[in-house]
């Protein structure tokens, strides 16, 4: 499987507390620090590569988008990612169906994962709003 050139995952909500403490452990990065209205920013180390960070808070339906912009992370995928986070953080972890390219995918077709590993696809947003 080929490393995903960058990881994003939506994170439900979660305590900034939490969350720092979850990148310090798996990319050695600081607390995440201001970066505009309802962004926050930091960089984290993966065997030896800056990976920076992006929050960006309710992006949707409650929750934040968190972006890994490099492709050197301990995930090869963003669902990858997401089973790691969910279990870390015990919240709920969405993310996209396999990676993007232009008009093959379903831009709302989604990978929900549960801590205790319950995990599925979903559509999001609910079109039925």
């Amino acid at each position: 499987m080929e490393q995903y050139p960058d990881i994003e995952v939506y994170v439900a909500r979660v305590s900034h507390d939490t969350l720092n403490a979850w990148l310090a452990s798996a990319l050695s990065a600081p607390p995440l620090t201001p970066a505009g209205k309802g962004k926050w920013k930091t960089r984290g180390m993966y065997q030896g590569e800056e990976v920076p960070i992006l929050l960006v808070d309710n992006v949707a339906d409650g929750f934040a988008s968190l972006w890994f912009d490099s492709s050197h992370t301990p995930w090869m995928t963003d669902q990858e990612c997401a089973q790691h986070a969910a279990e870390a953080l015990q919240t709920e972890i969405r993310c996209s169906l396999g990676g993007w390219h232009p008009g093959n995918d379903d831009p709302d077709r989604f990978w929900q994962v549960l801590p205790g590993g319950k995990e599925g696809a979903i559509e999001w947003p609910d079109s039925g709003r």
